[in-house]
């Protein structure tokens, strides 16, 4: 069996691949998206998502359908091993800038059986193999060839497509098939992670508590209604077996049990995992790409696993529609490397240094946070940027601009509150009157500004595919421009700014020429 040249392959249908599959099918680019299991792995693993990628999740269309299945969650605990509070981190529970709430827990099953869901909706565009082995990976100056075999039949598949996205996990035979090593940031450590359900009330906080313990650190979340994770650092002499079964496994959890019986709790899960911090050491070998876990893999402690891989299907789907659609070079997918690789190795670092803060140095360590901790959070500035769940500016690339003009350039050059915009997400603010936020409008490149375009400006903005959006200087955007002494913005179909300045004058002739009035939409 052989399919045609023209689709996007893409290895592992998981989170990430079935995200890509979706985003690529509502730009126009059809895909084969091959997967080993027949099923939905049944097993919790992520539980969180941040605002940010929320957004990601609302452009499938399943904004709705995730609200129902999720649960925000209200900040964060540093507490003892008796879960004594030393000080506490609240976020508010309602939609911030990004429209959704800052931090959201779930039960992963339930949202890969959504991504399914959206994927089911797109069937025109994505041809969707199950119980298939990939077995090999090859390439050439036009297309990538996957060889396979059907684990029913043992039948000989091969797949041809323009490019492979690899989205097949820590174990990535895509990975191997290019030669890309892993870079180790130096974190290892073993984790007990435990799932309950239970109906009856633990009456604990619908936030995270973090254990801030150096003899056994611990997280605890409330996941859903009748759902809870628990996470423990394993001692060295210690393994999942001896974690067998909800007596083994009663004692770990009983300073959160309230006076709950073992036989009212059913363990669904008890896992051992070790917690590491590695990122590929390339992530793009001409038309091969890592997505996800096989190009990035990051301990849980700022919850930012999952999160990452669909970071990295939305960066790189328009951009590949860009190529395959609308005849953008090919070298500008090295855009995805330039901004994804130093994006998610600052987050990976940044859960480092958070499991370090809240678990180690020993009991001086416990001793010191015990001082420190409740000063930070009696001191609300402090408090809030501990809770933010912004996260850094993407680095410059031929679809990041900074300085006159959107060059990459000095920022005394240009307005340096304007230029720091490059790289971040626009707010995903109410723009009328019945409630539309800025995502749910025109998508596709978008010029954002508080100055209406000259006859001039607006009919080249239109003729490269883009949208000017003209926004009153009081509106939440419009005093987002101001706040960065900005006037204007080119918004990529990512929601991610290319370029700001203090007029329409400096940025609007960056939208790309090829920017099609579809991508996004």
């Amino acid at each position: 069996m052989s399919y045609g040249t023209d689709p996007v392959l893409i290895v592992g249908a998981g989170p990430t691949g079935l995200t890509a599959a979706a985003l690529l099918a509502d730009l126009g680019v059809p895909s084969i998206l091959l997967e080993r299991w027949e099923g939905i792995f049944p097993q919790p693993r992520a539980v969180h998502l941040d605002d940010e990628v929320c957004r990601i999740i609302a452009r499938l269309g399943l904004a709705p359908e995730f609200a129902e299945i999720s649960r925000p969650a209200l900040g964060l605990r540093l507490v003892t091993s008796s879960l004594q509070v030393i000080a506490e981190f609240p976020r508010e529970p309602g939609a911030g800038p990004n429209g959704f709430p800052a931090a959201s827990m779930f039960d992963q099953p339930r949202l890969e059986a959504l991504l399914r869901t959206a994927v089911a909706r797109r069937a025109e565009s994505i041809t969707f193999r199950s119980g298939v082995e990939v077995s090999g990976i090859d390439q050439s100056g036009t297309g990538v060839t996957v060889s396979a075999t059907d684990r029913d039949t043992g039948e000989p598949i091969t797949f041809r497509g323009s490019y492979l996205l690899g989205c097949d996990g820590a174990g990535s035979i895509t990975r191997s098939s290019i030669s890309a090593g892993w870079r180790d940031l130096g974190f290892s450590q073993r984790w007990l992670v435990i799932d309950v359900a239970t109906s009856a009330d633990l009456r604990q906080w619908d936030g995270v508590a973090q254990v801030c313990d150096t003899h056994r650190a611990a997280t605890y979340m409330r996941i859903g209604e009748t759902r809870y994770r628990w996470e423990f650092q394993l001692l060295d002499h210690e393994t999942v077996e001896d974690y067998s079964d909800i007596d083994a496994v009663v004692p770990l959890l009983r300073p959160w049990l309230a006076g709950v019986e073992a036989a009212d709790l059913e363990l669904v899960r008890s896992a051992e995992y070790t917690f590491q911090a590695r990122v590929a050491q390339r992530w793009r070998d001409r038309r091969i790409f890592l997505l996800g876990d096989a190009a990035h893999l990051t301990p849980p402690f700022i919850g930012q696993g999952m999160g990452a891989g669909l970071r990295d299907a939305a960066n790189l789907s328009w951009k590949l529609a860009a190529v395959l659609r609308d005849g953008a070079s090919s070298s500008t997918l090295d855009s995805y490397g330039q901004e994804r690789i130093p994006h998610c190795t600052g987050l990976i670092r940044l859960a480092m240094a958070t499991g370090a803060a809240m678990t180690g140095g020993g009991h001086g360590g416990d001793v010191l946070r015990r001082t420190i901790a409740p000063i930070l959070a009696a001191v609300p500035r402090v408090a809030t940027r501990l809770t933010d769940s912004t996260t850094p500016a993407l680095r410059p690339s031929h679809y990041i601009r900074r300085g006159a003009l959107g060059s990459v350039a000095p920022p005394w050059v240009t307005a340096p509150g304007a230029s720091r915009l490059a790289g971040r997400l626009v707010p995903n603010a109410v723009v009328s009157d019945v409630g539309r936020r800025l995502d749910d409008s025109t998508a596709g490149f978008r010029v954002l500004t508080v100055d209406t375009p000259t006859p001039e400006q607006d009919f080249e903005i239109t003729r490269r595919g883009g949208t000017p959006v003209v926004v009153a200087p009081a509106s939440p955007l419009g005093e987002w421009l101001r706040a960065h002494r900005a006037r204007a913005a080119v918004v990529r179909p990512d929601a991610t700014v290319m370029a700001a300045g203090r007029s329409i004058a400096e940025v609007y002739t960056l939208v790309p020429g090829f920017a099609s009035a579809e991508i996004g939409q």
